[in-house]
């Protein structure tokens, strides 16, 4: 295994709490991290460079008022249609924010500023070429975003995925795609995992920002209510089926349009307010607990799961 020094003894819970445009936000966060998993946000759900370093003074607050939290990250699209990647950049750099998850592009100079302050870089993947390039840029981590995962998604399933790039790198692997319990935290590592990437299951939870109707299409969804399509955004991601319909997308219909993250990201966008995000793991979501809650039924199903195995 290679967990970074920096978390070493810092989670209760080998988790990241993956950051969700439009749906996290300061109370995920910092309940994550309070619970002993890492909270994350992409830097784009605050509209603005400046609102965005509000919030890390935010989250930095209220997290030094905790003894034992678990540290906190964000998200860069490091994209070229992306107008604020180098302002946020800026940002991040100054407020020292302990974890960056780069998407969509692994740039060394990037990487080089994180680790100028002691900061963990870990990149999104969904290839060994993607990886082959991440590993060039010097990362802390790959995060294997494979099949069943909500949103910008692989194709591969996770456990031959895991022992190839186990096989060719050293480095921290993060597993992300359809994990939404305990007993599959402790799968992800049983594979050989670091640590699980969780999205979908936080989407259903209190703090989270999403919308009331959107927890609900997401608790009645189940696997086969996921649809996985570039016609969004021209990045192939998991939607779920009924707001694709509500949206007047015909969700057989086979497109591949220009990517253009700026649109797609931006504050008209129509994609991710309307049309919602969710992994496979929504047939094992049936409630929208706390994340207090959430985080200690994880732990308890971890505990129970590691136990079975052990006798």
């Amino acid at each position: 295994m290679s967990l970074p020094q920096q978390l070493a003894g810092r989670l209760s819970l080998p988790v990241i709490a993956s950051p969700m445009f439009l749906v996290s936000g300061t109370a995920l966060v910092t309940q994550c991290c309070i619970n002993g998993v890492v909270g994350t946000f992409p830097a784009l759900n605050q509209r603005t460079t400046e609102g965005y370093r509000q919030w890390l003074h935010e989250i930095k607050s209220t997290l030094s008022e905790q003894k034992d939290a678990a540290p906190y990250g964000i998200n860069l699209i490091v994209h070229k249609t992306n107008p604020r990647v180098e302002a946020d950049l800026k940002v991040t750099v100054e407020e020292q924010v302990p974890i960056v998850i780069t998407s969509l592009g692994a740039v060394s100079e990037l990487v080089d500023a994180i680790h100028s302050y002691g900061g963990l870089v870990f990149h999104d993947v969904t290839n060994m070429r993607h990886a082959e390039k991440a590993i060039e840029a010097n990362v802390d981590g790959l995060i294997l975003v494979s099949a069943g995962a909500g949103g910008h998604a692989g194709t591969l399933h996770p456990y031959p995925f895991i022992d190839q790039i186990k096989n060719e790198f050293d480095t921290c692997v993060i597993q992300s795609g359809a994990i939404s319990t305990g007993s599959q935290v402790l799968a992800s590592r049983a594979a050989g995992a670091d640590l699980a990437y969780m999205g979908t299951r936080f989407i259903a939870t209190k703090e989270s920002l999403a919308e009331p109707d959107y927890k609900e299409m997401l608790i009645k969804a189940r696997a086969e209510d996921i649809v996985y399509t570039p016609k969004v955004s021209g990045i192939p991601a998991n939607f779920l089926a009924e707001s694709l319909i509500q949206n007047g997308i015909d969700i057989k219909a086979a497109t591949d349009p220009d990517i253009d993250l700026g649109k797609e990201l931006g504050d008209d966008a129509k994609a991710w307010k309307t049309i919602w995000s969710a992994g496979h793991g929504t047939g094992n979501i049936d409630d929208n607990p706390s994340v207090e809650q959430l985080c200690k039924r994880l732990k308890n199903e971890y505990n129970d799961a590691l136990n079975r195995l052990n006798a």
